[in-house]
């Protein structure tokens, strides 16, 4: 089933387009993957970022718009990634990266793909785990900056995950969530020796 991608805001994507069109903005970026690719490049898979802070409070999950992720493409595969931020001034030009979450996205998208229910997909970052997922929404006419995690929206944990977290295991929010909080369960105190 297609996934239904929401549209990025047109200030974000200029922002990207942008930066991408700047010999500077890419020799100078972070991500070896840009700085060394021959041939153009170009923005794909706009996705909305939300954070998830403070999951181990209860009630429904509480996220927030961060930004938006854009794949950047080189040929037939994502190179890095470029992300555009909200500022008082509007959408800006964030940063680009890269690593293993740009590979695991791509792989976790075509993933999703071959679902057979149609989902809006996003992602969701978990600050506290140091953790990554593609969010797929059930709510395909929800504004990509809108709505939080439904219990059954499907969350795809992206490589790498934490300890004891499936990487590209779909599970349902009402499902991972306690096991979300659980690895945040209170570390023991260590004992004193005697």
């Amino acid at each position: 089933m297609p996934l239904h991608v929401p549209p990025a805001p047109e200030p974000a994507l200029r922002s990207v387009l942008s930066a991408l069109g700047s010999p500077t903005a890419v020799r100078e970026a972070p991500a070896a993957a840009l700085r060394t690719h021959q041939g153009p490049l170009s923005p794909d898979h706009p996705l909305p970022v939300h954070v998830w802070a403070d999951i181990s409070q209860a009630g429904p999950p509480r996220t927030r718009l961060a930004g938006w992720r854009f794949l950047v493409r080189g040929g037939e595969r994502a190179v890095a990634a470029a992300e555009a931020r909200l500022t008082a001034d509007g959408w800006a030009f964030s940063h680009f990266c890269d690593g293993p979450y740009v590979a695991a996205t791509e792989r976790a998208l075509l993933q999703a793909e071959s679902l057979t229910a149609p989902y809006q997909p996003r992602l969701l970052s978990v600050p506290e785990l140091y953790m990554l997922t593609l969010w797929l929404h059930h709510d395909l006419s929800a504004a990509g900056a809108d709505g939080m995690p439904a219990p059954g929206d499907l969350l795809v944990p992206l490589a790498p995950a934490p300890p004891g977290i499936a990487s590209h295991l779909p599970q349902r929010v009402a499902d991972l969530l306690p096991r979300l909080a659980l690895r945040l369960g209170p570390t023991p105190l260590l004992r004193k020796p005697a």
